[in-house]
């Protein structure tokens, strides 16, 4: 029995592509679900967000590392269906001015992990990406990235203990 990741992702023609992909079908369906409430509930605030990239590839994770735009040399949750940049949208155009904490509370109120989060309960990582959300604790990427788990329409990644502990 398969999963999102290797009976979707794998098998689309997308998979190796070097380009921005912001195509939501290539989110996992929980993933998915929650990153068009989270955007409709922003926009019932009075806030425009947009999603900015979805899927991302291991070549275009490679390409973004050595043009200094990424800190990670392969790719992460993104190229599972599991992670999604969202920026602000303002007149059509992506735009990355602005706090986005916002985002925090609306990650949170939707089941996932926002990426200014990450590390342990009062002591941040040093590693900050304001923009992106994701449905893996960070704690469960090792399996994840491993090939021996991929969540399943029940997992919660803000339920503890996680699958890693």
């Amino acid at each position: 029995m398969g999963n999102f990741y290797t009976d979707t992702i794998q098998t689309d023609p997308r998979f190796t592509q070097i380009t921005r992909c912001a195509d939501i079908t290539l989110l996992e369906p929980v993933m998915r679900a929650a990153v068009n409430s989270l955007i409709v509930g922003a926009r019932g605030a009075g806030i425009s967000l947009m999603v900015f990239e979805t899927y991302r590839s291991q070549q275009r994770q490679q390409q973004l590392f050595a043009a200094g735009a990424s800190k990670l040399r392969t790719v992460g949750v993104h190229h599972y269906g599991l992670a999604c940049d969202i920026v602000f949208d303002v007149g059509g155009e992506p735009s990355w001015k602005g706090d986005f904490t916002v985002l925090r509370d609306l990650a949170n109120n939707h089941g996932l992990v926002w990426g200014g989060d990450w590390g342990e309960p009062g002591k941040p990582h040093t590693f900050r990406d304001m923009d992106h959300v994701q449905r893996v604790d960070v704690s469960d990427q090792y399996n994840l990235f491993r090939g021996e788990w991929y969540p399943d329409e029940n997992y919660n990644p803000l339920a503890l203990p996680t699958i890693g502990q």
